[in-house]
């Protein structure tokens, strides 16, 4: 089976190109934060707050386009902290509305698999009446918590990888 790596977590990765987008930006307190820790695998983490209408925090990875028409799934290997998350990608950066996933966690390390045929548009949190992604690129990465409750949160990343 034809893979590729979009990003391994290990002690040679350079995650300057990560970046974290609290609610901040839409006046919530929200703090997110993310780093390597000595092994090299990505750490999100944070506090997501209710207040002034806030209630999330996302870690973002933007790259020049992948072409995902020989992929049909997208692999990550994560280790939670049993909370809920969402996957979501952007067919380009530029886009407003993105694909989306739920997946929840344990605390213990594994591999979730989700096709990408299942991926859902979404816009600010609203399901949009378009079709599922079925275009052939991928420009960016995120992964959300927005639980609807006020929570600490850790999730640590290893790898992410289009099948």
């Amino acid at each position: 089976m034809q893979s590729l790596t979009v990003f391994k977590f290990d002690e040679n990765s350079d995650i300057s190109t990560w970046s974290v987008i609290d609610d901040v930006v839409m006046g919530g307190k929200s703090s997110g934060k993310f780093y390597q820790n000595k092994e090299g695998k990505g750490i999100f983490d944070g506090h997501v707050s209710l207040e002034d209408n806030g209630g999330f925090s996302s870690l973002r990875y933007q790259f020049e386009a992948l072409d995902t028409s020989s992929y049909s799934k997208i692999t990550i290997t994560i280790k939670g902290d049993g909370k809920s998350y969402k996957l979501r990608f952007k067919t380009k950066q530029s886009d407003s509305h993105s694909y989306i996933t739920h997946f929840n966690t344990s605390k213990k390390w594994e591999t979730l698999s989700f096709s990408l045929a299942e991926m859902t548009p979404i816009f600010r949190g609203r399901k949009l009446d378009l079709p599922n992604y079925k275009d052939n690129t991928i420009e960016e990465i995120a992964f959300i918590i927005g639980n609807k409750k006020e929570e600490d949160f850790m999730l640590e990343l290893g790898a992410i990888i289009l099948e």
